[in-house]
């Protein structure tokens, strides 16, 4: 039988095996880039009073780097000019540029809104008398309208007969004057509101939000999209003559 010839295995040279390792010794590791990414989380409506606006009264930022942190946090975005009450709409893109501007190497995650709105109020010294006013002309307009509805509701349901037909069923003689079920239904529902709008002074009974709270979180999100839709709106004229 005819014997296989086995190829032996080139032979590298100790010049191509230096070469090699110092091919080898001068590869570094890339360096890691996790201090360079910034995740922001911008609130739908912030309230200032200060004419220069930065990054941290808008949004909550984080980042590993502190020195960058740093400088996202004192970052300036906007400057205001008038002196009056009035709403700015703003884009997120801007605060991408203008902190892409700190380092190119940056990369930016928003994790909150797209567009949100900077209230502007001027500083002003607080009018407590007026406070006082306002507090008691509210209260007094809610006072009348609640007795107004209570009133209605019981001339509509016919409350005195009702309760004049039940003691008659149960006590077997009509009723003279005013009845222990007068007492139980006024007391009744002064509890029944005041459990009902869980609030009373200071003092709440239960951790949930009360029911007005709601319905002023709602009609603050309805007035921030609508005020941020109508500013997107660009009204045109156009000559139809």
């Amino acid at each position: 039988m005819a014997k296989r010839k086995l190829k032996s295995k080139p032979e590298v040279s100790p010049d191509a095996w230096q070469r090699e390792e110092e091919k080898m010794g001068n590869k570094q590791p890339e360096k890691s880039k996790t201090g360079k990414q910034v995740y922001l989380k911008v609130s739908q409506l912030t309230e200032v009073q200060e004419k220069d606006v930065f990054l941290k009264d808008v949004a909550k930022v984080f980042c590993q780097d502190p020195v960058l942190l740093s400088k996202c946090n004192s970052l300036k975005i906007k400057k205001i000019r008038e002196n009056r009450q009035k709403r700015y709409v703003e884009d997120v893109l801007d605060l991408i540029d203008q902190i892409s501007q700190l380092d190119s190497d940056i990369q930016v995650a928003n994790l909150g809104e797209t567009d949100y709105i900077i209230d502007y109020h001027p500083p002003k010294s607080p009018k407590l008398w007026w406070q006082w006013i306002k507090t008691g002309f509210v209260c007094a307009i809610s006072f009348c309208g609640a007795a107004f509805a209570i009133m209605t509701f019981n001339n509509d349901a016919d409350i005195p007969s009702l309760f004049q037909e039940i003691y008659r069923l149960v006590m077997g003689r009509e009723a003279d004057g005013f009845t222990v079920l007068e007492a139980t239904y006024s007391a009744g529902l002064a509890i029944g509101i005041l459990t009902f709008f869980n609030h009373f002074l200071k003092w709440k009974l239960s951790i949930d939000p009360t029911p007005l709270e709601a319905e002023m979180r709602t009609y603050e999100e309805d007035i921030c999209k609508t005020v941020i839709q109508n500013s997107g709106r660009k009204e045109k004229e156009v000559d139809v003559t």
